[in-house]
């Protein structure tokens, strides 16, 4: 197998800056669909990274995920609670419209609208001022040292083509009627859109007049959503397709041992979990009734000890997943090594239930995906495997990720008893997780928006704005150790792993694996 690394990844970009070669087409796919265009409706690793090569943030990263200029050439911290953004200038919309500081004001309004997934980007007390037209203030209620952290996928519309398209408003994901912005894009990025049919076929092409260089020769690309594994490898395999992921883990030999093609497998920082409502005083899809058994501890410990994760790691995951104790990456935290998942112990996992008043077990509801993360529909089977061995009669809705994130999330009330799902924080930081996924919400989201069951601790709130705060190392790392140690100790999710990154690539295709999954155009060379 052949494994990226960030200097593999910096020295393919230096000898891309040099290529001449032809313009060529790139043929992809991808195991979900792109559903939304709308860079505000889907907070999702996927969306995300397809829609940043056509729209561009204020910043972006690099092969190696380091912080660069993008719409903004540079910025500086006037004072702690005053960040000034210099813009870009000559930098056009790919309608031919200007990029200014009305985009930017716009768009910082328009992500912390209703509908919106992506409303932490920016903090919504965080007042968004033009100083001229190529100058941004953003000001703050109190200082911030990882405000900008996130803003690589905070894309900035058209201000003028957003209002002309009547799309002001944010298509959520559980929205059934799409406007505009949903079918439709224009942004800055290297890339334009051409044509969208959902779920069909997208395609791009290169934008000509784009600010900076693209240093790949790929002039034009075509996306296709495969949900089969066999018919997205077969098409990688008769050179029908130059790229495909993810790849199932069982077919990496294959893939690698073929002339045609390349297995690339690299580590990424994405942590798979399991989540409970603990929320609602009775569950919407349990045979208990008039109580909800996950706002008892010993409940959601029981079901954490009944997992076997290397189990889950050696068969479903065929070795390429790492089990976790914390819900991020050990690479972004560097105490994470002092956590230690609860064993596993099914005998243990039954006394609990027994002590909680549930020795017959019960039956649970549980949401997952079938083709966003890699094998997550068998990783749910397995999961409801353990958990029948101790008494607990899992009913399994798996569906695709359009439909799930629609039910889910907070645009239709998180509707879901028990769920996986995979996180990756944008900022690359532990107070993105504490705040998203294990942050006190309300029923609309305000507070943790992915923190789907409602877990709450408030002194777990009370860390996470220190750490927002605080800018000291040592310290802020001695504050993320004490709120992961109640998150743990409350078993306020079960984390699973991080899975590995697997991507099937023509052996004449070179391409920039980046370890947040995203795939961007800018840097393929097709030989």
């Amino acid at each position: 197998m052949r494994i990226k690394s960030t200097i593999a990844a910096a020295a393919l970009i230096s000898s891309l800056l040099g290529t001449t070669a032809s313009a060529e087409t790139l043929r992809y796919a991808f195991q979900g669909t792109l559903n939304q265009l709308d860079p505000y409706s889907l907070n999702e690793t996927f969306t995300l990274g397809t829609l940043g090569n056509v729209y561009e943030g204020l910043t972006r990263r690099a092969p190696d995920l380091t912080i660069e200029p993008a719409l903004a050439e540079r910025w500086e911290v006037l004072e702690p609670t005053r960040w000034r953004f210099y813009l870009r200038k000559g930098v056009k919309f790919h309608n031919g419209n200007d990029f200014t500081a009305d985009d930017v004001v716009f768009s910082a309004e328009r992500i912390r609208s209703e509908g919106s997934d992506l409303t932490t980007r920016i903090g919504a007390d965080v007042k968004v001022e033009k100083v001229d037209d190529h100058t941004v203030d953003f000001v703050l209620t109190g200082p911030n040292p990882i405000l900008h952290y996130e803003w690589d996928t905070w894309y900035i519309m058209d201000k003028e083509w957003t209002e002309a398209n009547n799309a002001t408003k944010v298509t959520s994901a559980s929205d059934t009627a799409p406007n505009y912005a949903s079918l439709h894009a224009n942004g800055t990025g290297s890339y334009k859109l051409v044509s969208h049919e959902p779920g069909v076929r997208t395609t791009f092409e290169k934008n000509e007049n784009w600010w900076d260089k693209v240093a790949g020769n790929i002039d034009k690309v075509e996306f296709t959503p495969i949900g089969s594994d066999a018919t997205r490898v077969a098409a990688l395999l008769s050179g029908e397709l130059d790229m495909v992921f993810p790849i199932p883990v069982q077919d990496i030999k294959r893939v690698e041992d073929s002339p045609q093609t390349k297995a690339l497998t690299g580590p990424e920082l994405r942590t798979i979990f399991l989540g409970f409502d603990q929320k609602r005083d009775e569950l919407r899809y349990s045979s208990v009734k008039g109580k909800n058994p996950f706002q008892d501890v010993r409940v959601r410990k029981a079901f954490y000890q009944a997992i076997d994760i290397d189990a889950i790691r050696d068969k479903v995951m065929r070795g390429l997943s790492t089990p976790s104790a914390l819900l991020i990456s050990p690479f972004q935290y560097s105490r994470s090594e002092e956590f230690k998942r609860h064993p596993y112990d099914p005998e243990a996992a039954k006394a609990l239930l027994a002590e909680a008043g549930y020795a017959d077990g019960f039956s649970v509801g549980m949401d997952c995906p079938n083709d966003r993360y890699v094998n997550d529909e068998a990783i749910c089977q397995a999961v409801a495997s353990f958990l029948a061995r101790v008494g607990i009669k899992v009913d399994l809705n798996a569906q695709p990720k359009a439909q799930y994130f629609a039910k889910v999330l907070a645009s239709n009330g998180y509707d879901t008893s028990f769920y996986l799902l995979g996180w990756t924080p944008g900022s690359f930081d532990s107070w993105n997780v504490l705040h998203n996924i294990t942050g006190c919400r309300d029923d609309k989201g305000k507070g943790g928006p992915f923190n789907l069951g409602g877990y709450c601790n408030p002194k777990v709130d009370e860390l996470a704005a220190q750490i927002l705060v605080e800018n000291d190392p040592t310290k802020r790392d001695e504050l993320i150790a004490q709120a992961f140690t109640i998150v743990h100790e409350d078993v306020s999710h079960i984390p699973l792993h991080q899975q590995a990154l697997a991507w099937g690539v023509a052996e004449n295709v070179d391409v920039v694996q980046r370890a947040d999954d995203q795939f961007h155009y800018r840097w393929v060379v097709k030989k």
